[in-house]
């Protein structure tokens, strides 16, 4: 069985660099694998571990995912290899693109099961994994806090809001995971040293069969930071009808009534 974990590098966003006119800059932040991936990531580690499959990780994004350092980052923690597809126009490209490049990118390593984490660090929209699964045409479940291998099929927990539910998947499958499925391991030193001499393959968009001049959908017009709002900061205290009357009297103050 081949698994493919699909990863997003993102900025840290303890480094990124909010300006006077609200703009931001990314040019001090350094890069890293976004936390929600860590867990698919460890996902795949430990079903590769249990069946005895192969691990590959792949990701796409503009050519800053090539450093080396995010390379060794990755790749320490376990997949065997590494696929990285890079494009200027993969940096700031919508969930459609994206998905759709990974969708095709599947097709051509062949595998039979794909993790995703819940979201990423950055925008979080949730949809990714969910948009490949469809693209695939293949059993596609998001929420999954445990997975346990079953030979042609895995059976897969989530939690809802009052119980947990059990559904058997028959592969191949897309499956994003949630924060809570495991706790990522850290890599040790031997991992570390070994990372480096792990297969790294960088494809284009034309190697994935996608025309760049096609895929582009969305255009960034900016991206700034909300304006700061003002707060009273008003705390009223008495009886419920005392303080019913004296919120009325702030609003009407206000303007607002």
């Amino acid at each position: 069985m081949n698994i493919i974990v699909c990863c997003k590098f993102v900025p840290n966003t303890q480094d990124i660099e909010i300006r006077p006119d609200g703009s931001y800059s990314l040019d001090k932040a350094e890069w890293q694998i976004s936390d929600y991936d860590l867990q698919a990531i460890e996902a795949g580690v430990q079903l590769a571990n249990t069946t005895g499959s192969r691990l590959l990780a792949l990701s796409v994004g503009s050519s800053r995912i090539e450093a080396t350092q995010l390379r060794k980052d990755l790749l320490s923690r376990g997949p065997e290899e590494l696929h990285l597809v890079t494009d200027s126009i993969l940096g700031d490209a919508d969930t459609a693109v994206i998905s759709k490049v990974l969708a095709e990118m599947i097709k051509k390593l062949e595998a039979d099961l794909v993790l995703f984490g819940d979201g990423s660090a950055d925008y979080y929209f949730q949809q990714t994994g969910l948009q490949v699964g469809e693209r695939l045409a293949w059993a596609n479940l998001n929420s999954i806090d445990a997975i346990e291998p079953m030979g042609d099929r895995v059976r897969v927990e989530r939690l809802l809001e009052d119980e947990i539910e059990v559904l058997e998947v028959r592969l191949p499958a897309v499956l994003t995971v949630t924060s809570s499925i495991n706790t990522p391991s850290m890599p040790g030193m031997k991992a570390i040293l070994s990372a480096g001499k792990k297969s790294v393959k960088v494809w284009s968009l034309s190697d994935a069969g996608i025309d760049a001049g096609q895929a582009a959908r969305i255009d960034v017009i900016s991206a700034s930071a909300p304006e700061n709002v003002d707060r009273k900061g008003i705390i009223i205290n008495g009886t419920i009808q005392e303080t019913v009357a004296e919120l009325i009297r702030n609003i009407e103050a206000e303007g607002l009534l």
